[in-house]
């Protein structure tokens, strides 16, 4: 007797039986992933985040606002647009001091990635910022850890011929000379981070001031030079998690590349933004989108992000265990609490967790070079400073 057809493995089956990325999802095959039983659906996605990292290597990342507030941009949830009154004062940008000594810190408490954001919409006529975060970027690479920045997306946005080599992207969209392409070029920027925040439908109802598609454009011009994409979203913004969670994996899973990294902010609602007051996003689906997440899109690093503050240290393992391998410490997370160096390094030694070592991390530093470089820009700064007073 001829013996059945095999049955062909259900789209569930496949993602845990997966040996590489794809990015051929279907809407719907994601959706059937992420309707899994929860407890089969995080086991999986554990099994899976053995089979690409190490389950154990969490990566260290710490944030800093290097421009604080004045944004025009209307996002929802935001302390730093100049639309609400959230008693947050603008600032400007940082010096190349102030930054490399915060990088310092972070780099002594283990930080491997070294995050930079400033509230512009763009870089229009920024070339002096533009200058300053280019020594930036240099600095913290100097010190042996990635740099990652999020400086606004205008600049990304404008039509432009897609032969993305360094010079011609930075020169045709920023409108800088070659040599500040070549500075730029070689800073080493290791990634860019640009959130999609949710689903393409319910993003019109959280952010009027920027479509969709220009976020989209912006990963690709950012994915097409070189650079590391760095791209999540927010939870808790009223969302519908069965659809809206599904279409954010969905959207960033069927891109050319998968991300490098997938932050998950749980909402931090900020007094005086629309989405003060709002729900919080309910534990199943934030482990739900993370386990998700990883079974998507298994080589990609799945940062947990804003709010983790809130969760109890079980919460937190929960997320590790269903596919998170990355942290966001410090003293702060742009404006809002952020958890300490100390703090999660006891939860570490509890839980037998380690930092992630990148090939960023092994860079051989040379301190001495790193401390003239502060020295000199600090010497800069108050030169700076004597001509002013001279002048007025």
């Amino acid at each position: 007797m001829l013996s059945s057809p095999r049955r062909r493995a259900s789209t569930f089956q496949q993602a845990v039986a997966a040996t590489s990325p794809r990015t051929t999802w279907t809407r719907d095959e994601i959706s059937d992933v992420y309707n899994q039983p929860l407890m089969e659906l995080a086991s999986a996605a554990g099994n899976v985040h053995r089979r690409f990292h190490k389950p154990s290597a969490v990566q260290l990342c710490t944030l800093m606002n290097i421009k604080t507030g004045g944004c025009t941009e209307d996002c929802s949830y935001c302390a730093q647009s100049s639309r609400y009154s959230t008693g947050l004062e603008a600032t400007r940008l940082s010096t190349v001091n102030s930054v490399l000594e915060a990088a310092k810190i972070a780099k002594e408490n283990g930080s491997n990635r070294f995050c930079m954001g400033a509230a512009w919409r763009d870089m229009k006529g920024r070339k002096r910022g533009m200058q300053n975060i280019i020594e930036m970027i240099k600095g913290v690479r100097a010190m042996g850890m990635e740099a990652c920045v999020t400086l606004g997306s205008e600049y990304y946005q404008k039509p432009f011929s897609l032969r993305l080599d360094w010079k011609s992207l930075i020169s045709h969209i920023l409108v800088l000379d070659k040599e500040q392409a070549r500075q730029l070029k070689e800073a080493g920027l290791t990634a860019y981070n640009h959130n999609l925040d949710t689903s393409r439908e319910h993003y019109p109802k959280i952010i009027t001031t920027r479509s969709y598609d220009e976020r989209l454009q912006t990963i690709e011009n950012v994915r097409e030079a070189g650079i590391h994409v760095c791209s999540g979203g927010i939870l808790g913004l009223g969302e519908v998690p069965e659809t809206d969670h599904v279409g954010l994996i969905h959207t960033l899973a069927t891109l050319p590349e998968h991300p490098e990294s997938f932050p998950v902010n749980k909402l931090v609602p900020i007094k005086g933004t629309p989405m003060f007051g709002q729900e919080a996003v309910k534990l199943e689906d934030l482990v739900r989108c993370i386990a998700t997440a990883r079974l998507v899109m298994p080589a990609t690093i799945i940062r947990l992000a804003a709010g983790r503050v809130t969760m109890p240290e079980s919460e937190q393992m929960l997320c590790f265990m269903a596919g998170a391998n990355a942290i966001f410490t410090g003293e702060k997370m742009l404006t809002t609490d952020c958890n300490g160096w100390e703090e999660d390094k006891a939860m570490f030694s509890r839980w037998g967790l380690e930092p992630l070592q990148t090939d960023a991390s092994k860079v051989t530093v040379d301190s001495s070079s790193v401390h003239r470089q502060i020295v000199s820009e600090d010497q800069r700064g108050r030169t700076a400073g004597e001509q002013l007073q001279a002048q007025g």
